[in-house]
């Protein structure tokens, strides 16, 4: 006889807390990528590394707090996740990071564009804003010119 398996909880209907389920998708994804990060970065980056790591891991405590004030189930974090990209050198542990921020600074900016509550929106304006300077610092550790987008989370033509 094996046990039941939990259920996997299902995005809320609602466009304010569908975007924040998403949100902490994302973060689960964004964690668990930095373990990748971390394992191909040189070791003068653990520093930023560990940053990064620190900033997602408290941004989705938060946000699951949140979901549960609202009595909404949050994503469960998977088992493992299909990386955008191979992951081989240094340079591409940077390029993932860089990916991994636009990504989050994306799911952050849909709270802040479906968010009914003014706290939620300063939370997710915060979290958009903290992926978008850690993106910058990646961009620099690359050597990309300019470390900066116009608009982080969305695709505008600066």
């Amino acid at each position: 006889m094996t046990a039941p398996q939990p259920s996997t909880p299902s995005r809320p209907a609602d466009p304010a807390e569908g975007a924040l389920f998403d949100a902490v998708a994302t973060e689960h994804a964004t964690i668990y990528g930095y373990g990748v990060v971390s394992a191909h970065s040189l070791p003068e980056r653990n520093y930023l590394v560990s940053e990064a790591i620190a900033e997602h891991r408290e941004r989705r405590e938060a946000a699951l707090a949140m979901l549960a004030e609202r009595s909404v189930d949050a994503p469960l974090p998977a088992a493992g996740y299909q990386l955008p990209l191979d992951v081989d050198t240094p340079v591409d542990a940077a390029k993932l990071a860089v990916r991994m921020e636009d990504d989050a600074a994306t799911a952050w900016r849909a709270v802040v564009e479906q968010a009914t509550d003014q706290q939620d929106r300063a939370f997710a304006v915060a979290a958009l804003t903290q992926c978008a300077v850690m993106a910058a610092r990646w961009r620099r550790v690359l050597g990309i010119d300019p470390v900066t987008v116009a608009f982080p989370g969305g695709n505008e033509e600066s």
